[in-house]
């Protein structure tokens, strides 16, 4: 190597690669997260390829060809890749051009060149052709060749699909280093934040809420590491569903002024669409939005102002319905609702204010919703994603694709996790009662330590410690009917009020079989006594019991009580 010449290494980013939209992420040398955008200034792109005369438009320029061209503009292909065409449901891409069977998988019939023939494109050299655009995009931001990524899929992704979406990467001449799951992505994103300490430990509910599904994954974050507990998913529940209630709305609106439906010609409900997204992210950021389409059917003009609460109103099922899906992954995950610590809203359709102001008055005040509506220090949910991806980029480029594989094998990754929590019971001298505090949490990753310092008696003397399995609880209180003000003397209604409070709910823990006892005599007034647990990958079970500052202590071996791996939910 001459002199002053700089070895060049993998210029690697982040892809979040929806059905609807993608991302793209890097992340610079001094760690700071960039969302690039493309050539069009779109930082969310949309998975969008369109052919006009033999020319390839992409993203946005190829979204809008759905009104003029939607027979040559393939949409809404990701979920499509690696499946059997019996399996799928091609709905979605009925205003695009429709997936058709090509030996058992899935391809599309377009004039993608000159010449004036339709040609059958695989899904396969599709996403090759997306990613492909992608990878440019990036390129021509940073001002150097990208030649690898790591890719965010579905919880749900097959490994055939993964493997499909790798070959196509491959004939777009990158190398995807590692495939993430969505959710993941979302957390590191977030957790990459607090550098200053380590992740606290916690139940989070990340909903990724897209163009045409929805997906929730339940994941508890134990030490900094990440165990998905339950997944629940819905393909009909989207910003789609959201879209078809402006839709119709606004074609109700239609018909009553000029007796024609719109949805019934292809071109004007084409035209209904893409103005109802506009519509609908409008009034995500605003009190009001107004539809503006020309020529919309019979070469009528059409304007329509609609504010956010007839909005919130005429799509309150489907809210609910979000709400529900979220409720039912923790159920899922056989756990309550105050178990969760946060709910994290990813995915375009995040950003629709009502969606968090919903969780938020239907979970414990205790529960942090993180979105932009109800969080000043929120990520931008359409990037979520796309951000985790490019901070694990940026942790594994020098890695040799071997090593990335091998720490990603499931030996390494599915590991043994307690049950139960398991704590210690002292008994507080303030409350002459025995108080239980859970040191290790329920679906913690084996090894695992933790340690806690418990005060001495006032005057010093024996600290009697007790490990044990904890049990939680839900305790129910309901609260006291209040009286009504002072009435007229001709008002005889009743003297309470007919407004029922909701119970009062809260999670307690309460010490559950008794795995050890162990006693520190002596302790000096004003003492402590410090107690380690730690659970070894052998699953057993090593205590530590001794005074602040001294020497020796208690010490216990117990054998391994019950597991599960993670990966089985």
């Amino acid at each position: 190597m001459s002199e002053g010449e700089e070895t060049v290494g993998k210029v690697a980013i982040g892809i979040s690669f929806g059905n609807s939209y993608s991302s793209i992420a890097y992340t610079s040398p001094d760690g700071k997260v960039e969302v690039i955008a493309n050539e069009l200034g779109d930082r969310q792109i949309p998975s969008v390829l369109s052919y006009v005369d033999g020319e390839e438009l992409h993203g946005t320029e190829a979204k809008s060809q759905l009104v003029r061209h939607p027979k040559n503009t393939v949409a809404y292909f990701r979920d499509f890749i690696g499946k059997d065409f019996k399996s799928i449901d091609p709905t979605p891409c009925h205003a695009s051009a429709h997936a058709v069977e090509q030996g058992a998988s899935v391809a599309f019939q377009i004039n993608d060149t000159e010449a004036d023939q339709q040609n059958t494109v695989s899904v396969t050299e599709i996403t090759t052709r997306h990613l492909r655009r992608l990878k440019s995009s990036a390129s021509d931001y940073l001002g150097k060749d990208v030649t690898a990524a790591v890719v965010t899929v579905p919880t749900n992704f097959s490994e055939e699909q993964r493997k499909v979406v790798e070959e196509a990467a491959k004939a777009a001449k990158l190398e995807i280093l590692q495939f993430i799951h969505e959710p993941t992505a979302a957390l590191l994103a977030y957790d990459a934040r607090h550098t200053e300490e380590a992740p606290k430990d916690k139940i989070i509910v990340l909903a990724d809420l897209g163009g045409t599904r929805s997906d929730v994954a339940v994941v508890a974050s134990r030490g900094g590491m990440y165990t998905i507990l339950a997944t629940v998913h819905d393909y009909e529940l989207g910003g789609a569903a959201l879209d078809q209630v402006l839709i119709d709305y606004a074609a109700k609106e239609f018909i009553k002024k000029h007796k024609t439906d719109p949805r019934q010609n292809d071109r004007s409900l084409a035209k209904l669409k893409l103005e109802a997204e506009a519509v609908k992210k409008s009034l995500s950021i605003g009190a009001s939005a107004s539809f503006s389409i020309e020529s919309l059917a019979d070469g009528v003009d059409f304007s329509l102002t609609i504010n956010r609460t007839r909005y919130e109103l005429l799509a309150n099922k489907t809210f609910a319905a979000i709400t529900r899906l979220i409720e039912s992954a923790i159920q899922k995950a056989d756990l309550d609702s105050l178990d969760v610590g946060e709910i994290i809203l990813s995915g375009g359709t995040s950003h629709t204010p009502k969606i968090a102001k919903n969780l938020q008055s239907t979970f414990s005040q205790l529960t942090t919703v993180l979105s932009p509506s109800t969080s000043p220090t929120a990520i931008n949910p359409s990037e979520l994603a796309a951000r985790g991806a490019a901070i694990q980029a940026s942790l594994i480029a020098e890695f040799d694709k071997e090593d990335i594989e091998q720490s990603a094998h499931p030996v390494v990754t599915v590991t043994p996790h307690l049950t139960k929590a398991i704590g210690i019971a002292t008994v507080a001298e303030s409350v002459g009662e025995e108080v239980f505090q859970p040191l290790i949490l329920g679906d913690t990753a084996v090894p695992a330590r933790r340690v806690v310092e418990i005060p001495a008696p006032k005057d010093g003397g024996d600290v009697f410690i007790k490990i044990c399995e904890g049990v939680s609880e839900i305790k129910v209180t309901k609260p006291e009917p209040k009286e009504k003000a002072q009435k007229d003397e001709d008002d005889d209604d009743s003297d309470f009020s007919d407004d029922e409070e909701e119970d009062i709910r809260e999670k307690l823990w309460k010490a559950g079989a008794v795995l050890a006892e162990a006693a520190v005599k002596g302790v000096k007034k004003g003492g402590k006594v410090e107690v380690q647990l730690s659970v070894g990958a052998d699953l057993g079970l090593s205590i530590i019991a001794r005074e602040v500052g001294a020497k020796g202590g208690v010490r216990g071996v117990l054998n391994a009580g019950p597991v599960t791996e993670n990966g089985k939910a």
